[in-house]
């Protein structure tokens, strides 16, 4: 471990002296502000749930497998459920829950709960790290790894948090509440007055308690966990739709065991356009999420096989899809784009603004690739699932940028087409609104969160990043440039919907060993970081050290 990150920081070091790859950053433009390394796989879902993307104002039937990220929003219909996996940690929401992304990044993971039940499995935690849920009476800072559950009632007039495991901190109108293991707290706080709290043990274990339990012990028990970052979401859906096998050539790798004949990666699904990586492959398969967005894809023999990146203890970086992009008039007559998967050692190259910094993380933690390779960003490359039979998948503009599923649009790229087509690191296709969408019909009526919970106020004490701009105003732009995310807008260093809730919130002593309930044990997945050396009391008052603020999704959006 320590001779890669060694290896890690002195690629890092040598990138960083020269320019990124042609094509990863627009012209005269500023210094790229790299996106975040990690998204939220939307993973499981039962019954009716609604999702809405950041940056528009419709809800679409949610989708498994879309990578979510700031500003999205999700809305679980009665008897409803629905999970979200970041690889560190896993949120679930039971029905009529109204969940909402604030901020998620490299290092915080900021959520907001105005109405509903939410369970968080959370498996590691570093130091520079923040969890943090909001709802209209707290901000519930989650301290150490366990298991959370959080509820906010139906009128938003109160918040019940439970610990099962771990150790948190509610900040209600400035005064910080202490939650340890095996604890509940039920708060109520009206704006300004200090808040009614109370606490006793926590209840036994419900209904929705124990499928978060069954979904847990799921991925601790994951055989794929021994190959692949836990870090990495989806993993443990690789267990039952393949096998894993040694290769001379590449050592561990998985092979599909529920593909059609004549199947390739990133053909049977769609793509989607999300800020800030771009267009994104969503993919049809149960198990597919882990694969098109990390590691590699090689032809070995007769059938396709998933080659992980080369270190399990550190998080791989999070890619749209790991293809390279084709055009040009080899494709065909009215075909606009095509793509294929990028093999082992190839350079991704992203559409995307980056640093070098970031270039080299997002190819050395997916596939063993030299430091060469990285600073020629894939000029000169023979790429070896080109000439691969059916690699290629091509299809016309109007199917790729309106969402449609690939399967049934796709064309054939004839053997002599393929070396005259040209390779590109982007789509060079501008996104509309229907690829925001993920090419579904906007919903109305019984399924959207009621006007009432979705303008409800909740408490921070992190300041959400500024609000998304609306993709209606980014239109022009994207067209001018087809194909390539807007670099981060410039936004005022303050807004005036987030004020203090109060005065700074103060980590309170705690109880001692004799009076404080005995913690259970904490739940961390194998290969889990060890635990920092640094106190209890030092962590808490590090994150305990910012004042609670009050926002509202609807001015959010303004």
């Amino acid at each position: 471990m320590r001779k890669f990150l060694f290896a890690l920081s002195l690629v890092s070091f040598a990138v960083a002296q020269v320019p990124n790859p042609p094509g990863t950053e627009p012209a005269n433009s500023a210094p790229a502000a790299d996106p975040p390394s990690r998204a939220a796989r939307l993973s499981y879902i039962v019954g009716t749930v609604s999702f809405q993307p950041g940056g528009v104002e419709d809800w679409v039937p949610a989708e498994a497998n879309r990578p979510m990220t700031t500003g999205d929003r999700l809305w679980t219909e009665e008897g409803s459920r629905a999970e979200m996996n970041l690889g560190s940690a896993a949120f679930r929401l039971n029905g009529r829950t109204n969940f909402t992304f604030l901020n998620l990044d490299d290092k915080t993971a900021q959520v907001q709960l105005s109405m509903g039940t939410l369970n968080i499995r959370l498996r590691r935690l570093a130091d520079d790290e923040a969890v943090e849920i909001d709802t209209p009476q707290i901000a519930f800072t989650l301290l150490r790894p366990g298991d959370y559950r959080v509820e906010v009632s139906e009128a938003g007039d109160a918040t019940i948090v439970t610990v099962r495991g771990g150790d948190a901190e509610a900040t209600a109108n400035g005064q910080a509440i202490p939650v340890h293991a095996r604890e509940q707290a039920r708060i109520t706080a009206a704006e300004g007055a200090a808040p009614v709290i109370d606490q006793r043990p926590a209840p036994p274990a419900d209904p929705f308690d124990n499928f978060c339990q069954d979904r847990d012990r799921r991925e601790d028990l994951s055989p794929s966990g021994k190959y692949v970052s836990r870090d990495m979401p989806g993993y443990s859906d690789l267990d039952a739709n393949g096998t894993w096998r040694a290769d001379p050539q590449y050592g561990q790798v998985w092979v599909p065991n529920t593909v059609p004949v004549g199947w390739s990666p990133y053909h049977y699904g769609h793509w989607v356009w999300i800020a800030p990586w771009g267009w994104t492959w969503v993919d049809d398969a149960p198990w597919g999420y882990a694969p098109f967005h990390y590691g590699r894809w090689a032809f070995v023999g007769p059938s396709w096989v998933w080659i992980p990146g080369p270190v399990v203890a550190v998080r791989p970086v999070y890619a749209p899809a790991m293809v390279a992009f084709v055009g040009g008039p080899g494709l065909g007559v009215g075909i606009s784009v095509g793509w294929f998967p990028l093999g082992p050692r190839e350079v991704f190259v992203p559409a995307y603004g980056v640093s070098a910094v970031y270039m080299t993380r997002v190819n050395v933690t997916n596939t063993v690739v030299t430091e060469v390779a990285i600073r020629g960003g894939g000029v000169g490359v023979v790429y070896a699932n080109r000439a691969v039979p059916g690699a290629i998948v091509a299809v016309r503009g109007d199917a790729f940028v309106g969402g449609r599923p690939i399967g049934a649009v796709a064309v054939r790229v004839s053997p002599g087409a393929v070396e005259r087509v040209e390779v590109l690191h982007a789509a060079p296709l501008a996104p509309e609104r229907a690829a925001v969408l993920g090419g579904r019909a906007p919903l109305a009526g019984a399924h959207l969160p009621p006007a009432a919970v979705m303008n409800r106020p909740v408490v921070s004490r992190i300041a959400p990043p500024p609000a998304l701009v609306p993709f209606a105003r980014q239109q022009e732009a994207l067209r001018a440039n087809p194909g390539r995310p807007l670099p981060p807008a410039s936004q005022p260093a303050a807004r005036a919907n987030i004020r203090p809730a109060g005065p700074p919130a103060v980590s309170r002593p705690n109880p001692s060993p004799a009076t404080r309930p005995e913690a259970q044990p904490e739940t961390a997945a194998p290969h889990a970081n060890p635990p920092a050396a640094q106190s209890h009391d030092e962590r808490a008052q590090k994150k305990t050290s910012k004042p609670a603020k009050k926002t509202t999704r609807s001015d959010k959006d303004k």
